[in-house]
């Protein structure tokens, strides 16, 4: 399985990104897909999940009504739209797959996640 990331940038501050995540090779059944970031000297930070049948989308406090994740399965592609970009949220996104369950089975862990992108610098101003 690899993930990779594009769509990151300059913008000013309350701009718009449009970030995508192609996944190529085949993820296990019923797992979550995410959307992290981290700012240098900063621990990375989970911003926005979804699980993969598409039914539950989960954001950060800091991202909720700014940012939404979606994918498009018949193009094994993950996005994330931002809009009234900050400064703060400059920093290097990626993409993840494979990720766990709740243990209630309906939202998504922040942590376990199997597979990777190599990320995509947004930078605010």
């Amino acid at each position: 399985v690899q993930l990779v990331e594009s769509g990151g940038g300059s913008v000013e501050t309350g701009g718009s990104l449009r970030l995508s995540c192609l996944v190529s090779g085949v993820t296990r059944g019923r797992r979550c897909m995410a959307w992290f970031r981290q700012s240098p000297g900063q621990e990375r930070e989970g911003v926005a999940s979804i699980t993969t049948d598409g039914r539950n989308r989960y954001y950060s406090d800091s991202v909720r009504g700014r940012f939404t994740i979606s994918q498009d399965t018949n193009k094994n592609t993950m996005y994330l739209q931002m809009n009234s970009l900050k400064p703060e949220d400059t920093a290097m996104y990626f993409c993840a797959a494979e990720g766990p369950y709740t243990s209630t089975g309906i939202g998504c862990e922040w942590d376990g996640y199997t597979y990777w992108g190599q990320g995509t610098q947004v930078t605010v101003s």
